[in-house]
Parts: structure tokens; C-alpha cells; sequence
């Protein structure tokens, strides 16, 4: 599978990641006080965050103008960085209707690189960098080791203050993230 659109993914031809239980200890954590840098130049301690806030965690986003490792689309729940952050991207109004006060999503990629993909995609979000692993560590997060990397597989959390009050892992097809979180913020209206 070629980059040439990163947007369009052919999932029955990508193998679907199973739920190892590697997240199973999250749902009722309190989000640490790490803080991570934001591709808008802030910097957003997580475990301070207020009200309800979406966190989605991705292994890495790829650009046009470079090659995917070899491998990635083999690698079950690597694909689909580029649909799943665009999706969010489409339905973040829809997410702010729900309640939702904050919308991140989170790498271990560093900041620069980032940035490209946020400005590419025109997202109304900022993305976070763990390139140091601190909240990746702090909150055993599950990952994976591409080409000598450290990556987060993909996952969304739910918090309600600082307080983790649903997980989604594993996250597949990445595209349809959103929809789910919009419907799970739904159910918590009222």
C-alpha cells in the first residue's frame, strides 16, 4: 500500500489488533501530572485538565514525502494515523456539543515533526509529544518497537477532570474513533 493517500485505507486488507488486556488497568486511573509540549506551542499538563477531555494516542504519523517502515501496514493497529486524527478533526464541533472541552492527540514523535502533520491536516487540536516516554511511562501505557522507536499503540481515553472514566483499546478501524467517543459522550449527557 502506497502513501500517495494516507486518508484512504482499504481496512479488510489491514489485520485488525486484538485486545491484548494491555490498557485493561487504566479505566479509573488518575491521569498523571505529566506535561507534554503541543504542536501550538503550549505546553498541557494532563492530570490538571478540567471537565470532560478526549486523549487519542497513535503510534506515528507518516508524511507524503517519506516512506512508512517496512512492514507497517502488516503490523496490526499501525495503520491509520492520518484517518483517525482527520476524523477527529471532522467531528470535533460535534465532540464540543457532547461536552468535550479538550481534544489531544498524543505521540511519541517530537514536536517539529508534529507540527507538520497538524498544519498538513489542518487540525483544530493540538497534537502532544511523549517523545521522552514520561506519560507513556507513568501510565504503562501498551506500545510497540518499530525500526529501534518506542511507539504507543492506539488508544483513546475518556476523562472526566483528571480522572479516566473510559478506554477504547484496541482502536480499529482508527477512523471510526470518533464516532465511537461522540456516542459514549451521549450517554453521559444529562
Amino acid at each position: 500500500m502506497n502513501q500517495s493517500n494516507l486518508q484512504t485505507v482499504d481496512w479488510s486488507a489491514i489485520p485488525a489488533p486484538e485486545d491484548d488486556g494491555a490498557a485493561a488497568h487504566l479505566a479509573g486511573a488518575r491521569m498523571p501530572d505529566v506535561t507534554l509540549p503541543a504542536t501550538d506551542g503550549s505546553d498541557v499538563a494532563l492530570g490538571r485538565l478540567r471537565g470532560w477531555s478526549v486523549v487519542f494516542f497513535y503510534p506515528m504519523t507518516g508524511r507524503p514525502d517519506q516512506p512508512l517502515p517496512d512492514g507497517w501496514d502488516q503490523i496490526p493497529g499501525a495503520r491509520g494515523c492520518t484517518p483517525q486524527s482527520c476524523a477527529f478533526r471532522d467531528l470535533s464541533r460535534d465532540l464540543a456539543d457532547c461536552g468535550v472541552r479538550a481534544l489531544y492527540g498524543v505521540s511519541t514523535q517530537m514536536t517539529a515533526y508534529q507540527r507538520e502533520a497538524a498544519e498538513r491536516l489542518h487540525l483544530p487540536f493540538p497534537l502532544l509529544s511523549d517523545a521522552d516516554l514520561a506519560l507513556t511511562q507513568a501510565l504503562s501505557l501498551p506500545t510497540l518497537r518499530v525500526d529501534d522507536k518506542v511507539l504507543i499503540r492506539r488508544l483513546t481515553l475518556i476523562l472526566h477532570d483528571d480522572r479516566i472514566e473510559k478506554v477504547f483499546y484496541p482502536v480499529f478501524p482508527p477512523d471510526r474513533n470518533a464516532g465511537d467517543v461522540i456516542d459514549f459522550m451521549r450517554t453521559q449527557a444529562g
